[in-house]
C-alpha cells in the first residue's frame, strides 16, 4: 500500500505515540484523523500543524471509542469528509498501576472498554466500510509485556492488551483476503507518568539494548506494516531485545 493520499484514522492520535504516528504518516502524505476524548487542546494543537503542512489534509474528531454511538459519529464524519477511509490505528488506550486486591470492577470495566471493546467497535464498523471497498489495513496498538511474567502490578491492562493480541488475530481471519490486520507491541518508548526513578532505571535494564526507545520507533514500525502487503495476523514487537 502507497500511503500518500490515504485517509487514515488514528484513535488517541492528539498526544504521545498517537501524535508522533500521525506525524510520520503526515509525511508521508496521509490525510489524517485525529480522534481524540479528553485531549481536545492537543488535537488542536496538531490538527493546526499538519494543516499548516498541508492545507485540507486533516480533521480531528471527539470520540469516546468505548462508546458505540461516538465511535459511529466518528466514522460517519470521517466519510463525510473525506469520502473513504483505508487504514485504522487502533492506538487509544489507558494505563496505570493497579494492586490485585484494590481493583475494583469499575477499574476492570474501565481497562476492558477503552483498551479491548474500543478497538472493537472501530474495526467492526471501519472495517464495514474496507470490506465493501475490498482493500484496507488495520493496526493495533498493544504491549510487548504481554508475555512478560512481571506483570503484577498491571493485571486489568495487560488482560485487556492480551485480548486485543487475539482480536488481531480473529480479524485477521475474518477480514481476510482484502484487509490486513496487524498489531504493533511497543516495548519501553516513553515513561509512564508515574513511573519511579527505580522503575525507569529496570525497564532500561530489561533490554538488550540497554535504552529506551522512542515513539518514532513505533510510528515507522505501523509505516513498514502499512507497506507490507503479506502480513496479517501478526505482532511486531519493537522493544530493544527485552526478551
Amino acid at each position: 500500500m502507497n500511503i500518500k493520499d490515504k485517509v487514515v484514522i488514528v484513535t488517541g492520535g492528539a498526544r504521545r505515540v498517537g501524535r508522533t504516528i500521525c506525524l510520520f504518516l503526515s509525511g508521508r502524505g496521509a490525510k489524517i484523523v485525529i480522534n481524540y476524548n479528553k485531549s481536545e487542546k492537543y488535537a488542536k494543537e496538531l490538527l493546526n500543524e499538519l494543516n499548516q503542512i498541508n492545507r485540507g489534509s486533516a480533521i480531528a474528531v471527539k470520540a469516546d471509542v468505548s462508546n458505540s454511538d461516538e465511535v459511529k459519529n466518528m466514522v460517519e464524519s470521517t466519510m463525510a469528509h473525506f469520502n473513504t477511509i483505508d487504514i485504522l490505528v487502533n492506538n487509544a488506550a489507558i494505563f496505570f498501576k493497579t494492586q490485585l486486591f484494590d481493583i475494583s470492577e469499575g477499574d476492570w470495566a474501565l481497562f476492558m472498554d477503552t483498551n479491548l471493546k474500543g478497538p472493537f467497535l472501530c474495526s467492526q464498523k471501519v472495517g464495514k466500510i474496507m470490506s465493501d471497498k475490498g482493500s484496507g489495513k488495520i493496526i493495533n496498538i498493544v504491549d510487548s509485556f504481554v508475555i512478560s511474567k512481571e506483570s503484577e502490578h498491571y493485571i486489568p491492562y495487560l488482560v485487556s492488551k492480551a485480548g486485543l493480541v487475539m482480536l488481531t488475530r480473529t480479524l485477521a481471519s475474518a477480514l481476510a483476503p482484502d484487509i490486513l490486520v496487524n498489531a504493533i507491541a511497543p516495548g519501553p518508548v516513553l515513561y509512564p507518568d508515574n513511573f519511579t526513578e527505580e522503575e525507569k532505571k529496570q525497564a532500561v535494564e530489561n533490554t538488550t539494548l540497554k535504552r529506551y526507545g522512542s515513539p518514532e520507533d513505533i510510528a515507522l514500525g505501523v509505516i513498514f506494516v502499512i507497506e507490507s502487503d503479506y502480513i496479517t495476523g501478526e505482532v511486531l514487537h519493537i522493544n530493544g531485545g527485552m526478551f
